[in-house]
């Protein structure tokens, strides 16, 4: 999954693709590195981000995804949590919906997705953008990632979407310490044997954890590299990163070393 940033804040590359043509541009690049699909963002969720209104994020996100449906066969995600936006960009041509509340902030995202039989992706995450940073770590955190998503999955369903159109995702870095974001990453294969019947997503491209193991400023695309070989040696099945074209060739190698058959 390509990350396509439409915003002026995001932590990474934020005000780099926010006219329809650049950000058109740089989708087709990613799509040509070998990215599956394309998620869209129009609002920062950036620790102590502020939140934008719907008007500004449809305006954003809808333009960007109406003109990449036109020109590529390739599904279109939009990352957001709100439903009137999720239904605009459905309208849209959009196939996915990617939730980083996991419906917590708006359940109506599920009704929207369910209309549309369309994808959605339920991240774990405490608090809010704004708050999360601060928030003090919880005991367990496995126990807290299975337990929050379960109660998002059985509300997604209660409302109509589709047990298949459901993908999870741990959340790293959205309210988790250093430590806990590694445990996630070190027990994707208990994430995945907890819920069998869901794909699971790990976002950790360029994120401040990984910018603090490395103790320096550089662009975190190594690192990155590493949490998506631990990701897929650990059974992960969709990978949301900025860099697709080196992700791409990580994850042949990493799958090449797992199915092995000389692996015992």
């Amino acid at each position: 999954m390509g990350i396509l940033n439409v915003t002026p804040d995001s932590f990474s590359d934020g005000g780099r693709f926010v006219t329809v043509d650049t950000a058109l541009a740089h989708a087709e690049q990613m799509i040509a590195e070998g990215a599956d699909m394309i998620d869209v963002g129009g609002e920062s969720t950036r620790p102590g981000g502020e939140p934008i209104s719907v008007e500004d994020e449809i305006e954003r996100v809808v333009p960007v995804i109406e003109a990449l449906t036109r020109r590529t066969n390739v599904p279109i995600s939009v990352d957001t949590t709100k439903s009137e936006v999720a239904r605009a960009a459905l309208d849209a041509g959009a196939a996915i919906v990617n939730d980083i509340s996991a419906l917590r902030f708006d359940f109506y995202v599920a009704d929207a997705v369910a209309r549309a039989d369309a994808g959605l992706v339920l991240m774990h995450s405490r608090g809010t953008p704004a708050t999360m940073h601060r928030l003090p770590p919880v005991a367990d955190i496995m126990h807290e990632v299975t337990h929050s998503l379960r109660a998002s999955i059985n509300m997604a369903e209660r409302r109509g979407v589709k047990r298949e159109s459901i993908v999870i995702d741990p959340g790293i870095g959205f309210g988790k310490s250093q430590e806990q974001n590694l445990e996630l990453i070190a027990k994707v294969d208990q994430l995945i044997a907890a819920f069998p019947d869901y794909p699971l997503l790990i976002g950790t491209s360029r994120k401040s954890f990984i910018g603090r193991i490395l103790a320096n400023n550089s662009d975190r695309l190594h690192g990155t590299m590493a949490t998506i070989t631990a990701s897929i040696l650990h059974g992960a099945h969709i990978v949301r990163v900025h860099d697709v074209k080196a992700t791409v060739e990580t994850i042949r190698v990493a799958e090449s070393i797992r199915d092995n058959p000389g692996q015992m």
